[in-house]
């Protein structure tokens, strides 16, 4: 399931934050291994390549800790 990034604020407003050819990812708000689910577009969001990866890090420490973000 990809949105459809011509009609997606959320697309536009993290093509604006992005650096110059950086990607973008449609991620998922709560992780799937958390719980989150997979095809619901409510639970995804665009974030650039560098806010995906510090949101992941940020998730793995948290279940490292036997907590769980976005819940």
């Amino acid at each position: 399931m990809v949105r459809d990034r011509k009609r997606d604020p959320d697309y536009s407003a993290a093509k604006a934050r992005a650096k110059r050819g950086e990607r973008l990812i449609l991620d998922h708000k709560v992780e799937r291994k958390d719980g989150g689910a997979d095809l619901d577009p409510a639970n995804t969001e665009w974030l650039t390549n560098s806010e995906h990866q510090a949101k992941t890090a940020r998730a793995r420490a948290a279940r490292a800790r036997g907590e769980t973000l976005g819940k």
